[in-house]
């Protein structure tokens, strides 16, 4: 047998073992398509994000494909949400998405737990993550074979030991004239960074007119009709 028709064999030996020892394989997740060529995600992983946009991004690949999802912390002191409007427009199928909007001290029991049961958790954490509580919950994610979506908040820092982090740059919004008008759509460039390396990134709308997610070169398509 060739080293090439041997592949999808060992492939398959690796993961019947991964499960033997009571882990599941890492496995790829839909991520949803403007993202394609800048990230691939997979369970057991976590992702750092700053902004809600991101967020709901991320959720609108695996919610859209029949995860069920979680948000918990999806109001910050400062009374902005990850509102359900704004997830709907995304691509996320909210009949199958949980939300704790405030789950106070607990917030980090509740994450965990939610975890233990769903396809995808967003966090928005109300204040800074330790290296060993972030440990805790990388193991669970490994051992559950979930994903963590870390929404990074003012005060907070960055989340501990992501497997990707995503980030916006030159931001523009379209729409609003000097003085008057209504701001319709927005466009920016997304940056993911993986360690220590260069940056891969790509403009996009973050929406654009029609509330859709897309590359700036790419016809609006709705993702729920991408295979």
């Amino acid at each position: 047998m060739t080293p090439a028709a041997a592949a999808p064999t060992v492939s398959e030996l690796r993961a019947r073992v991964t499960q033997m020892q009571g882990r599941p394989a890492v496995q790829p997740v839909r991520t949803h398509p403007a993202l394609s060529g800048l990230l691939q995600m997979q369970t057991g992983s976590s992702y750092g994000v700053e902004s809600a946009s991101l967020a709901m991004m991320l959720l609108a690949g695996p919610s859209s494909d029949g995860a069920w999802c979680g948000v918990v912390g999806s109001a910050d002191r400062n009374g902005s949400e990850l509102g359900l409007e704004a997830m709907a427009s995304a691509g996320v199928e909210l009949s199958r998405t949980i939300l704790v909007p405030d789950p106070g001290d607990a917030w980090l029991e509740v994450t965990a737990a939610l975890i233990d049961v769903l396809g995808v958790v967003v966090v928005r954490p109300p204040g800074r993550v330790s290296e060993s509580d972030a440990a805790r919950l990388a193991a669970r994610l490994r051992q559950r074979g979930s994903i963590l979506v870390a929404l990074s908040t003012s005060g907070a820092g960055e989340w501990p030991r992501c497997d990707a982090r995503l980030g916006l740059s030159d931001v523009e919004w379209i729409g609003l004239g000097d003085g008057h008008g209504h701001l319709r759509a927005r466009q920016a460039t997304v940056e993911v960074r993986r360690g220590v390396g260069p940056p891969d990134s790509a403009r996009l709308w973050l929406p654009d007119t029609e509330l859709v997610f897309r590359a700036i070169d790419e016809e609006p398509t709705s993702l729920r009709s991408v295979s």
